[in-house]
């Protein structure tokens, strides 16, 4: 005989804790109440019913504990207690002391004011980061330990920083033209083609190389082979707005008339041009979803854009010199030294949720989200900001897409998959969804003589082929059935030989004149006089 052991106090409120987790999980996924089958007389039926009942119980429980074992970590936000409590007056001290040790860690103020002001970028998987001061100060940064991998002077004026497809290369925009760098600061390549350019972009699907120099023009460089892609005059003037949708990889950038166009490689003119502003665009930004659009203007105006429809959903009085969307959704926008973070409180209803102020004086360049964090970085004129946005970044990675935790094995192997991958220009568009699908031919599209020939030499073997049917005595002699299949084989040619002599330029028939053809003045008079 085994001694009972006593259960632990705290194991048995962890295990009611877990119970009533995982009822709460089948209740989300539940079809609603169960139907009432006491009542029923027809046993069959009831038989039939409770069946499904119990599969729909059981298919509750599968999902909620796929749930459990793909999705362990929720993500939270910042709810008020009350219908009156504000989230943005929540300061960062306040949210910084009541998160986790290692969530309290990673905001930082790095104060940097001889070189700025500053402009940040994040590799995919949100581990490293990029900063570029305008003096010429370059610093790459892994996040996850945050150590300093290499730092570096280029004694030229850097207008933007970008990653390439991994942390091992980035590209700098500087003075005269953008240069290739790898994670050791060694100068890799110099891309004379692109110009003075004011701000890069890089497509990770299909490894190129955006950027838009200082006269409007666009160029495209796939920088797995090293080809010069495309060359377009955007034709409205010089502009340092651009944003790369994440959906369909298409580029938006924004214009002192106040449009905003989107480009693909493969087309010399704008896919889309909207009209989103009454003055100059200072910010764009595209949805993970890549169905919104931000947009932001001098004329003290944020837009949310529905570009299913390219209709304005929402508008708003206020300012931003840069946006960015969240993983989750949220939006940042930056005017002067103050941050504000939007959150959608349903039907893209966007409402402030967070506010960080910088000291007086500090004037904000740029806003990021850090991906698979709830972090937004600030680049700012006096160095470098992270803070906290409680909601953010996606709580659950796939390592098969992203992986934040990654080893040199797995980035090399992922290297080599993203080559294999690698999408044509031709697949950027702006519905991403007809790749794969048939065009449907065109109802004015006609066919060739060629091809109504062969279906004709078709149609007549067809009907030769056909059997005719054996009747009474005297109705099925020889040349009546010859006959018989004459007339078919006209029958199925007739409609095609119409086709043929349309073709031919020798219509069947001649057109009559009706009463809405036009006739020459010399011709009125004789045309016949309909009665009234």
């Amino acid at each position: 005989m085994g001694i009972a052991k006593e259960e632990d106090p705290k194991e048995r409120k962890n295990h009611q804790d877990d119970v009533e987790v995982m009822e709460m999980k089948v209740a989300k996924f539940s079809r609603g109440k169960a139907a009432n089958l006491a009542n029923l007389r027809d046993k069959k039926l009831k038989g039939q019913l409770t069946g499904k009942e119990k599969l729909i119980g059981l298919s509750a429980k599968a999902a909620a504990q796929a749930e459990k074992w793909f999705l362990p970590i929720e993500g939270g936000y910042l709810e008020p207690d009350e219908d009156l409590e504000k989230t943005y007056r929540y300061q960062q001290p306040d949210v910084v002391q009541n998160v986790d040790l290692l969530s309290s860690r990673k905001p930082f103020d790095m104060i940097l004011p001889v070189l700025g002001p500053y402009t940040l970028e994040y590799t995919s998987n949100g581990r490293y980061m990029i900063v570029g001061g305008r003096k010429g100060h370059i610093a790459m940064m892994d996040m996850l330990n945050m150590d300093l991998i290499k730092e570096f002077q280029v004694r030229e004026t850097v207008r933007d920083v970008a990653f390439l497809h991994n942390e091992q290369l980035f590209a700098v925009a500087q003075k005269k033209y953008p240069y290739i760098y790898n994670r050791h600061g060694t100068e890799i390549h110099c891309l004379k083609e692109h110009g003075k350019s004011l701000k890069l972009q890089f497509l990770d699907k299909q490894f190129l190389l955006a950027s838009i120099n200082s006269f409007g023009q666009l160029h495209y460089q796939d920088m797995s082979t090293g080809e010069m892609i495309a060359n377009y005059r955007t034709g409205l003037g010089r502009t340092d707005v651009m944003r790369v949708n994440p959906y369909n990889a298409v580029i938006g950038l924004g214009h002192a008339g106040g449009k905003v166009t989107m480009w693909k490689p493969t087309s010399v003119k704008p896919l889309v041009t909207m009209l989103c502003h009454n003055g100059p665009v200072t910010a764009v930004a595209f949805d993970k979803g890549g169905h919104l659009m931000a947009t932001a203007g001098v004329d003290r105006k944020i837009k949310i854009w529905d570009l299913r429809k390219y209709e304005v959903v929402h508008s708003y009085a206020a300012r931003a010199q840069s946006l960015d969307f969240s993983q989750k959704g949220l939006l940042a926008g930056s005017n002067g030294s103050l941050v504000e973070i939007y959150r959608d409180c349903g039907g893209q209803d966007y409402k402030i949720y967070m506010k960080h102020r910088m000291v007086k004086g500090y004037q904000v360049g740029k806003v990021l989200f850090r991906p698979y964090e709830d972090i937004c970085g600030i680049g700012h004129s006096m160095g470098l900001s992270s803070i906290l946005v409680p909601g953010s970044g996606e709580a659950n990675f796939d390592t098969f897409v992203e992986n934040p935790v990654e080893t040199a094995k797995q980035r090399r192997e992922r290297e080599v998959h993203a080559l294999l991958n690698k999408l044509p220009p031709e697949t950027i568009m702006l519905n991403p969804n007809a790749i794969g699908s048939l065009r449907r031919p065109k109802k004015k599209e006609k066919k060739t003589k060629k091809e109504i020939e062969e279906e004709i030499e078709d149609v007549v073997e067809a009907a030769k082929n056909t059997r005719v049917k054996k009747k009474t005595k005297g109705r099925s002699k020889p040349s009546k059935r010859a006959t018989k299949k004459e007339e078919v084989v006209l029958r199925a040619k007739r409609p095609l030989l119409d086709q043929y002599k349309e073709i031919e330029g020798q219509p069947d028939k001649k057109q009559r004149v009706g009463e809405k053809t036009e006739l020459p003045k010399a011709l009125q008079r004789f045309a016949k006089k309909t009665q009234s």
